[in-house]
C-alpha cells in the first residue's frame, strides 16, 4: 500500500482504520453514472476507451447506449 499512496498516507490509514477489514466494491462507479458518461462522452469511436476506463465490456457499453436511446 506504501509504494501506492506513499508511507504517510498508509499510516494515516492504518491509525484510522486498524483492526478493520476493509473492502472495496468492483466497480468505482455506479451503473447510473457510467451510463450518464458513456451517453455524454461516446463520440462514435471511443467504445473501446469507454470501456476500458469503466470496466466493462464493449457490449455492455452499447448495451448502455441502446438503453439511453429508447429512453
Amino acid at each position: 500500500m506504501a509504494e501506492i499512496v506513499g508511507v504517510e498516507k498508509t499510516k494515516l490509514i492504518f491509525e484510522n482504520f486498524r483492526g478493520q477489514q476493509v473492502t472495496f466494491p468492483q466497480r468505482l462507479y455506479d451503473r447510473e453514472y457510467v451510463t450518464g458518461y458513456v451517453k455524454d462522452h461516446y463520440n462514435g469511436k471511443n467504445l473501446k476507451e469507454l470501456s476500458f476506463q469503466f470496466g466493462y465490456s464493449e457490449r455492455r457499453i452499447r448495451e448502455m447506449l441502446k438503453e439511453n436511446v429508447q429512453k
